[in-house]
C-alpha cells in the first residue's frame, strides 16, 4: 500500500513494448542479506536493490520527451495502453542524487524528501538475487530478521518492509510486452489493488487515467494489480503493525474499477488481520522510551509457523520478537474486551478480532492465514519503501481511525499521533529530512536468525550456534495439537509450548538448543 512519487519510464523500440531506457544507466546498490541454518551459521548473499518501475522516469525511445507529466500522460504517446508501451520507455535512476536511497553492505537508508533536479518524495525498492530477477521467498516454517532505525519517522510516514507475491522476473516471461522486467522494478502489486501503477503486466494503464486532485504526482487508472500481501513491518516511531492481507487469487491478478475497492466484491483484504500493540490494548509497548524504545535501533523477528512445523504445512501462526540492547521482547498481549490474550496473529485472533472491533472478516473471507501461507509457498518478493499517505493521512496506523467513530470504541485508537497529522503536504515540509534505515536482514529456519545476547547484527548470525535463541511459547489460545509425524532435518522437534512433531527422521537426533527449542540434526 505505497505510493508513487516522481514520474518518469524508459525504453529502446519493439513494437507493442514496455520498453527498457538507455539514458541513465540502470546500476543496482548493493544490499547483502543472510540465510542462516538451524546450527546458527549464516551465509552472506551480495544481493541488490531496484527501484520500482513507477517512480522511474518515463520517456519516448527515440529521444527525452516525457511520457508522463505531473500526474498525466501524454496522451498523443499514449492514445492507448498497448502503444503508450510501445512508444515510452522506464530508464535507469541515480538512487541517491534523484530518490534519497543510500545502500551500504548490509544496510539501506530511505530518505523522505530528495531535491534534486526534481522534487521526489518517497521510494519502494525489491530485493534482488541477479541484475535481473527478484530474489524469492518462501516464508513457511521459516523466521525472517531484520534491524531498523525509526527514530527519524514521525507521525504521518511509514517505513514499511513487506512482501508481495510478484514474479520473479518481473512479469517479462508471462508478458512479452514487458521488455523492462525485473531490472526495472516492474511487476508490482499487492493487497490494496492499486490502481495508481503506470504499467501492469506490460500494459499502460492510460486508459480512465483520471489525475488525483490532492497529488501533483499520481492518478488512477481503470486497471488495479492484485496480490497477495504479507506486511512484517509498517511502522513509524509512534506505532507499528504487522499484516496479513490475503487474496482470491494466486500471483498478480488485474482487477478493474470498483472490483479493485476489497469489500465483497473486491478481489483481496486491503485492511488485513493486523496486529498493531497500542491498537490491541498495550500502550505503553512500542514508542519512544517504552518496551522497544523507538529512539534507537532495534531487531525485529518474525516467525510463520506452520500447523505441522513443516515448510509443507498449513500456515497457522505468525509469531513477534524485538531484540534490543541485547535483550529478547516478547510481544505485548491483546488486552481488549471480549478478546482472549493472544500475542501473535492466528485465524481465531482475527476472528476475536473482527468480532470485537466490529469489522467485516474479509480476512476469513478470502481464506485466511491458508491463502496466505499459500502465497508464501508460491514465493514472495521483498519490499522495502518510505512513504506518505494521501488517502488516509496514516491516521489508520498512528492515530483515531475512522475519525467518525468514537476513540473509545475498541480498535478505533491506533496510536498517539493527532487526527489532524498525516497530511502530506505538512509532513513533505517539516518531515523533508525524515528517514528509515533497515539493515542485516536475515532469513532462515525457526529460532535460527537472533540471539538473546545481541541483536542480529552480529557476525556470526547472531545465534552463538543457537545456544542462546529464545523460541517463545505460543500463549492465548493453543490449536489443536499437530498431527503426528516425523520433522524433517533442522526441524522443531520440542521446547515448551511446542505441539509439534517430536520424533525425528532416520538418522536425525532430536537435540536440545534451549528450553524452548529442539532441532533435528
Amino acid at each position: 500500500m505505497h505510493r508513487a512519487a516522481l514520474i518518469a519510464l524508459s525504453a529502446t523500440a519493439v513494437a507493442y513494448a514496455q520498453q527498457a531506457g538507455t539514458q541513465t544507466a540502470e546500476v543496482h546498490p548493493g544490499l547483502s542479506f543472510q540465510t542462516c541454518t538451524a546450527s546458527g551459521s549464516c551465509t552472506t548473499t551480495a544481493g541488490k536493490i531496484t527501484l520500482d518501475a513507477n517512480w522511474r522516469w518515463l520517456h519516448t525511445t527515440s529521444g527525452y520527451t516525457n511520457c508522463y507529466t505531473g500526474n498525466t500522460f501524454d496522451t498523443s504517446l499514449c492514445p492507448d495502453g498497448e502503444t503508450c508501451a510501445a512508444n515510452c520507455a522506464l530508464d535507469g535512476a541515480d538512487y541517491t542524487g534523484t530518490y534519497g536511497i543510500t545502500a551500504s553492505g548490509s544496510s539501506l537508508k530511505l530518505n523522505f524528501v530528495t531535491n534534486g533536479a526534481n522534487k521526489n518524495v518517497g521510494s519502494r525498492v525489491y530485493l534482488m538475487d541477479t541484475d535481473t530477477s527478484y530474489h524469492m521467498f518462501k516464508l513457511l516454517n521459516s523466521e525472517f530478521t531484520f534491524d531498523v532505525d525509526v527514530s527519524q519517522l514521525p507521525c504521518g510516514l511509514n517505513g514499511a518492509l513487506y512482501f508481495s507475491e510478484m514474479d520473479a522476473d518481473g512479469g517479462m516471461s508471462k508478458f512479452p510486452s514487458n521488455k523492462a522486467g525485473a531490472k526495472y522494478g516492474t511487476g508490482y502489486c499487492d493487497s490494496q489493488c492499486p490502481r495508481d501503477l503506470k504499467f501492469i503486466n506490460g500494459k499502460a494503464n492510460v486508459e480512465g487515467w483520471t489525475p488525483d486532485s490532492n497529488s501533483a504526482n499520481s492518478g488512477k487508472g481503470a486497471m488495479g494489480a492484485c496480490c497477495n500481501e504479507m506486511d512484517v513491518w509498517e511502522a513509524n516511531s509512534m506505532a507499528a503493525a504487522f499484516t496479513p492481507h490475503p487474496c482470491a487469487a494466486n500471483g498478480l491478478a488485474v482487477c478493474t474499477d470498483d472490483t479493485c475497492n476489497g469489500g465483497t466484491t473486491g478481489l483481496c483484504d486491503p485492511a488485513g488481520c493486523d496486529f498493531n500493540s497500542f491498537r490491541m490494548g498495550d500502550t505503553s509497548f512500542y514508542g519512544a522510551g517504552l518496551t522497544v524504545d523507538t529512539t534507537k535501533p532495534f531487531t525485529v523477528v518474525t516467525q510463520f509457523l506452520t500447523n505441522d512445523n513443516t515448510t509443507t504445512g498449513t500456515l497457522s501462526e505468525i509469531r513477534r520478537l524485538y531484540v534490543q540492547d541485547g535483550k529478547v521482547i516478547q510481544n505485548s498481549k491483546v488486552n481488549i474486551p471480549g478478546m482472549d490474550a493472544f500475542d501473535s496473529i492466528t485465524d481465531e485472533f482475527c476472528t476475536q478480532q473482527k468480532t470485537a472491533f466490529e469489522d467485516t472478516n474479509l480476512f476469513a473471507n478470502q481464506g485466511g492465514l491458508k491463502q496466505m501461507g499459500q502465497s508464501f509457498a508460491n514465493g514472495v518478493v521483498l519490499v522495502l519503501s518510505i512513504w506518505d499517505d494521501y488517502a488516509a493521512n496514516m491516521l489508520w496506523l498512528d492515530s483515531d481511525y475512522p475519525t467518525d467513530k468514537s476513540a473509545s470504541s475498541p480498535g478505533v485508537s491506533r496510536g498517539t499521533c493527532a487526527t489532524s497529522s498525516g497530511v502530506p503536504t505538512d509532513v513533505e515540509s517539516s518531515a523533508a529530512n525524515a528517514a528509515v534505515t533497515f539493515s542485516n536482514i536475515k532469513f532462515g529456519p525457526i529460532g535460527s536468525t537472533f540471539s538473546s545476547s545481541g541483536a542480529a547484527s552480529s557476525g556470526n548470525g547472531g545465534n552463538g550456534g543457537g545456544a542462546s535463541t529464545a523460541v517463545p511459547p505460543a500463549s492465548g489460545p493453543t490449536s489443536t495439537s499437530a498431527p503426528a509425524a516425523t520433522q524433517t532435518q533442522f526441524g522443531q522437534c520440542g521446547g515448551i509450548g511446542f505441539t509439534g512433531p517430536t520424533a525425528c527422521a532416520s538418522g536425525l537426533t532430536c537435540t536440545k538448543q534451549n528450553d524452548y527449542y529442539s532441532q533435528c540434526i
